[in-house]
């Protein structure tokens, strides 16, 4: 090859390691990643930023083969794991089971670290040829048997801002916990009207309140006031910057470590019943057929009537409870319309190909030294569908007016999957009689849909809804419309949480000002702002990625932790996924563990990837997903976040 073409065939890009120690390199541009086999990885560790050249093209069964040339950034500089001590040194055991070795830490450089010590290292040199990395314990965290050690682990393994700086917190301290008497006549005076915030029970961010009525021509009026966080902390401010750096708010069972200090998101921005807030509201007219026919925004003045709780607004729908019905009567009607008009905003969003994914989530319990005591499915009623419906709709309509208003924004966008990964979900739909119809010209939501319908309250329902999830490509955010692939919507953007999410908060900036200034900007300013929103989607979207993964991973250790003293247990449960080591199953409380070959029966086991299924050589039992199972428990550990199970 000439030195041009070697020149040209080398990328730079991410490296994702597994731990089975190959790996996979983002680049970007590029949907499908380069496999990087382990004798090519070359010291790589998880998140460096490397330079790779290709080996092997790209096949129509196999992606594209490379070899990592040079590391250009190390993405870690420090590393959260366990120490182990030894006599004349010791090693910390890295919770990240990705960074591929432990590292020696020599026993000058142990900070007096006792064993089984959650501690931080920073590297002072990477692993290479072989060799462990080296470094020192620069802080202690405590043992890990102490209670709260497993989630402040996290915290500190993702980077995650726990603490505001000082002049932060002194300038949302400066912010009167009163609103302003003087911009009242700015503002549309809607203290009158009958509002609610609708949330669950242990929620202290209320950013979202609605309103609904009919009018005599049978359409109906929505109106969702969001609290105007952006009048509170203002572009460049020392409140902004940070926000900016947090990107979302991270939520971890006993604690959150908000976008915004606690005087902002749970004192003047929380739309707290019975105080008068500013907003910024979206009112929207909408036909018997789910349209909006005409929509305004304006910055209003609320009081919000009564603070709802999903639980609450069940029971009254559906009669559960005298005593809350006999509570809330002069509201009874209010919620019955809410509800009927939801299910019409459905109905028409389901239509239109929605995808209605059914991946029950998990609500775990902790007692009062963090511990997992419980974990089970976490109830949805149509009381959260109504919510989900009102913001959907507020935020399409939102996205709408400023795209064709040609605004500088933030978009939330969800681009259609690649054909060649609905080929591979196809494959395994053939086992049950299903196909995805689509063509490499043609994939619309309704396709997925209609096979999630045909497949609703069977035993496939759940699997299916999570294999669809993997096909899709991951929600983001941009400064272009390129539309909302899974809820079927070509403008979407998300403007209904501003004290959590940063996006949602630079769009309300943008809002505002449009309105100040009669929606004419000039040119200078255009600019200015659309140069600010590629920025902040993109750094929105790869704080999201952080924060996504530090709850994931927290969850993992908490139904690790509370399965620990159920070895030994039986339960019923579903085959929720295949791989060439053993399959994973999900029981009824959302909890998974993997059944690896050993645990399997005295037999082995030949792995079909097309089909995602395991057939055992001498008898002929194939197994699937979908399929319902007995197991036992025969191991958690909540440091590894692994959980073992046993066929029975």
């Amino acid at each position: 090859m000439s030195k041009k073409n070697l020149k040209k065939n080398r990328i730079e890009g991410i490296y994702r390691a597994s731990e089975k120690g190959f790996g996979f390199v983002e680049i970007e541009g590029q949907d499908e990643d380069l496999f990087i086999p382990a004798k090519m990885v070359n010291g790589a560790i998880n998140g460096d930023t490397v330079r790779v050249v290709i080996e092997k093209p790209k096949l129509e069964d196999r992606r594209a083969e490379g070899k990592i040339i040079k590391i250009i950034k190390h993405e870690k500089v420090t590393v959260v794991g366990i120490f182990q001590k030894s006599k004349n040194f010791g090693f910390v055991v890295p919770d990240d089971k990705k960074f591929g070795t432990d590292i020696f830490i020599s026993k000058n450089k142990t900070k007096n670290a006792k064993n089984k010590d959650k501690v931080i290292v920073k590297i002072l040199r990477y692993p290479e040829k072989g060799k462990n990395a080296e470094g020192e314990i620069i802080e202690i965290l405590g043992n890990i048997d102490q209670a709260g050690i497993d989630m402040l682990s996290v915290i500190k393994e993702y980077e995650l801002p726990n603490e505001f700086p000082e002049f932060v917190v002194k300038e949302a301290k400066a912010i009167p916990q009163q609103i302003d008497e003087n911009d009242i006549k700015n503002r549309k005076d809607l203290r009158k009207d009958t509002i609610f915030t609708i949330d669950g029970e242990d929620a202290k961010d209320l950013d979202d309140a609605v309103s609904v009525r009919k009018k005599e021509d049978g359409n109906y009026i929505l109106d969702v006031h969001i609290a105007d966080v952006s009048y509170y902390v203002k572009e460049d401010q020392k409140l902004d910057k940070e926000a900016i750096k947090r990107g979302t708010s991270v939520y971890m069972f006993d604690r959150v470590i908000p976008m915004l200090p606690f005087e902002l998101s749970n004192g003047i921005c929380s739309l707290n019943a019975g105080t008068d807030r500013f907003a910024l509201s979206c009112s929207m007219e909408i036909n018997s057929s789910g349209q909006v026919v005409s929509s305004d925004v304006y910055k209003s003045i609320i009081n919000v009537t009564e603070r709802m709780s999903y639980t609450d607004v069940n029971k009254i729908l559906n009669n559960l409870d005298e005593k809350i019905s006999s509570r809330y009567s002069k509201y009874i009607d209010n919620f019955k319309l809410m509800e009927e008009l939801a299910h019409i905003l459905k109905n028409r969003r389901i239509m239109q190909g929605y995808l209605n994914l059914d991946i029950p989530e998990s609500k775990i319990t902790l007692d009062e030294n963090g511990k997992a005591i419980d974990v089970r499915k976490y109830e949805i009623t149509f009381a959260n569908e109504i919510i989900e419906q009102f913001m959907l709709t507020a935020n399409e309509t939102i996205a709408e007016k400023f795209y064709w208003l040609e605004a500088p924004f933030i978009y939330r966008v969800h681009e259609e999957p690649d054909y060649d990964k609905i080929q591979e979900t196809n494959k395994f739909l053939f086992n049950i009689g299903e196909k995805i119809k689509v063509t490499k010209d043609k994939i619309k939501p309704k396709a997925f849909s209609e096979v999630l319908d045909k497949l609703k309250d069977t035993e496939y329902e759940k699997v299916i809804s999570t294999l669809i999830l993997r096909t899709l490509k991951l929600a983001r955010y941009e400064n272009e419309n390129k539309g909302h692939f899974g809820i079927a919507s070509k403008y979407y953007c998300h403007f209904t949480s501003p004290i959590r999410r940063y996006p949602d908060l630079f769009i309300h900036r943008v809002i505002s000002e449009y309105i100040n200034n009669n929606y004419v900007l000039s040119e200078e300013r255009i600019e200015e702002l659309e140069n600010k929103a590629k920025k902040c989607a993109d750094s929105s979207s790869e704080r999201e990625k952080i924060a996504t993964k530090a709850e994931r991973e927290a969850e993992d250790i908490k139904k690790a932790e509370y399965m620990e003293d159920k070895i030994g247990n039986e339960y019923d449960g579903i085959v929720s996924s295949i791989t060439n080591f053993g399959m994973f199953v999900e029981l009824d409380n959302t909890v998974e563990g993997l059944i690896r070959f050993e645990n399997m029966g005295n037999e082995y086991f030949i792995y079909n990837e097309d089909r995602k299924t395991l057939t055992g050589e001498k008898t002929c039992k194939t197994f699937k997903i979908g399929d319902k199972v007995k197991i036992k428990v025969i191991d958690a550990n909540k440091q590894l976040k692994k959980i073992a199970f046993e066929l029975i």
